[in-house]
């Protein structure tokens, strides 16, 4: 098998790896109900993830005329309690992300999961979608510590360092994602079926795939 010109590649997990929006929405939709409010459609609580769900609950929230803090608090412990009961009850892989995770562990390629969920909340999603030994490592939004979720560059810095160094890419479908990565110093994958917020153009990504059955070639000419 041809060899890329990486031994790292990491992923975003929410909109990147996983469409774990079903279950998001859910979520938010509860603490909208707690609240005495109409519940959402995906389309209007998608754009809103990508930085850890107390940003995606407060944008939701600011969308539908915004609450106190105290009442913010109430509804962020109430998603959180249900989410984490479940939380892959309607997740998927995003289509051929399975097959390109074996196609790079049999290149020899490490692969790393680096998102702004909080850590716990990622291990237990990626054990019950049977995932999690896919992964040299995972890295949540708290893992670093407050201030150093994506787009700081510390938490792509800890995950080269965790897998043993070497040239690395980031794929996701964020600015946070890019942020990140450009941060740091390496390319960066956008993905065009993610929870945008704008247009992919906006990701200022170093390339874009539209199925995971183009991220193998597109990793290949990024690194040449």
């Amino acid at each position: 098998m041809t060899q890329i010109p990486f031994e790292i590649v990491g992923f975003d997990l929410d909109g990147t790896l996983l469409d774990t929006s079903p279950d998001l929405v859910a979520a938010v939709n509860h603490a909208l109900a707690a609240a005495g409010r109409a519940p959402l459609a995906p389309e209007q609580v998608t754009p809103n993830i990508g930085g850890g769900a107390k940003n995606m609950l407060r944008r939701t929230l600011e969308d539908t005329g915004g609450c106190d803090e105290a009442e913010f608090k109430r509804l962020y412990k109430l998603l959180l309690t249900y989410y984490e009961a479940h939380i892959a009850v309607g997740t998927r892989p995003f289509p051929g992300v399975l097959d390109t995770l074996d196609r790079l562990a049999a290149m020899g390629v490490k692969t790393a999961v680096v998102t702004n969920k909080f850590e716990n909340f990622a291990r237990k999603l990626l054990g019950e979608m049977g995932l999690t030994e896919r992964f040299a490592t995972i890295i949540g939004g708290d893992t670093m510590g407050k201030g150093n979720a994506k787009p700081s560059p510390a938490p792509i810095h800890e995950m080269i360092a965790r897998c043993g160094g070497g040239r690395a890419a980031f794929v996701g479908d964020s600015i946070y994602d890019t942020g990140a990565a450009r941060a740091a110093g390496i390319p960066s994958v956008g993905v065009s079926f993610g929870f945008l917020t704008g247009t992919v153009a906006d990701l200022q990504a170093d390339a874009v795939i539209d199925h995971y059955d183009e991220l193998i070639p597109v990793l290949r000419r990024l690194g040449a």
